[in-house]
């Protein structure tokens, strides 16, 4: 029986090489290769006259091999970039709290974990699969963007293929993490959970073009689950680092992108409090400045 895994690998790429445009594309050069090579007048010897024709031979075997090879290129590259997205806001469940029923929840009734990152520790959201699937198609939606600018067909599979990649992590995590063995009620789960992708698409898209107000109410929705005792700033921050990394993205190359994305992910989000506790030049001269609290020294 073959593992988990190895049948994620495999329903992706059946599902990459079920495209009909793909495997058109692919089969189409290797007919003509064939065609040539039918062709008795290439028995002939060399000569300068029959080198170019030859050339022509070469070409279309290296756009054969590149177009059959594509598939395998894109499902590796777009799972680097899954994976980059999923362990901003990673966490785990212990083991033993999931077999003895002693996991702790939130008031919604969610299991809690133990998570340590950034979006944990900074901005004060709890260690959840909720927390963890909204950060990640944070970062999803960023680099989903970012792909629109390329052609229409490659943005179409690498979209796919990154989606995928998140659905797929998504249902091992309610079968391995909170031991949601049933298939039906996990397939249950993840339509409720593609209707909220695709929700996150439309919000921010909607920030993105209306301006940081509009985008903020988003991640307040999103992000921090309407929570009334949000720091606003954490809000701000996050606005911050999406218009940031959005413009970062948008000057990387599309042969570069996938070799690049992962610098723009290095700039945590955190990063932008000291943009936003900055005052500005009209509320500078305004602003009551606090000092700093004495600290008591020793002296060995």
């Amino acid at each position: 029986m073959a593992c988990r895994s190895c049948r994620r690998q495999l329903a992706l790429l059946a599902r990459q090489a079920s495209t009909a445009a793909e495997v058109r594309n692919a089969s189409a050069p290797l007919r003509q290769f064939t065609h040539l090579t039918a062709d008795p007048r290439l028995d002939q010897k060399r000569s300068f006259g029959s080198t170019p024709r030859q050339s022509g031979i070469r070409d279309v075997i290296g756009k054969a091999f590149r177009r059959t090879a594509e598939p395998y290129r894109v499902v590796r590259a777009t799972e680097d970039m899954y994976k980059a997205c999923a362990q901003e806001a990673l966490y785990t469940i212990s083991v033993n709290d999931r077999k003895a029923g002693t996991i702790p929840k939130t008031a919604e009734g969610e299991d809690i974990g133990e998570g340590k990152t950034m979006w944990h520790e900074d901005f004060h959201l709890p260690p959840t699969f909720s927390t963890w699937s909204q950060v990640t198609m944070l970062h999803m939606y960023l680099i989903l963007a970012r792909l629109r600018n390329m052609d229409l067909d490659a943005a179409r599979s690498w979209q796919r293929q990154l989606v995928d990649h998140f659905f797929f992590d998504a249902e091992e995590k309610m079968d391995l993490s909170h031991g949601i063995s049933s298939r039906g009620l996990r397939h249950r789960y993840l339509k409720d959970l593609f209707v909220q992708w695709r929700g996150v698409i439309a919000a921010y898209d909607e920030g993105v073009i209306k301006g940081d107000p509009v985008l903020a109410a988003a991640v307040w929705r999103n992000v921090f689950k309407a929570r009334d005792d949000v720091d606003v700033r954490a809000l701000a921050a996050v606005v911050s680092w999406m218009r940031r990394s959005l413009k970062v993205l948008d000057q990387i190359p599309d042969d570069q992108l996938y070799p690049k994305f992962l610098a723009v992910f290095k700039w945590p989000a955190s990063n932008e409090l000291a943009l936003v506790n900055k005052p500005t030049r009209e509320l500078a001269g305004q602003l009551k400045q606090t000092p700093p609290p004495i600290q008591n020294s020793t002296r060995g």
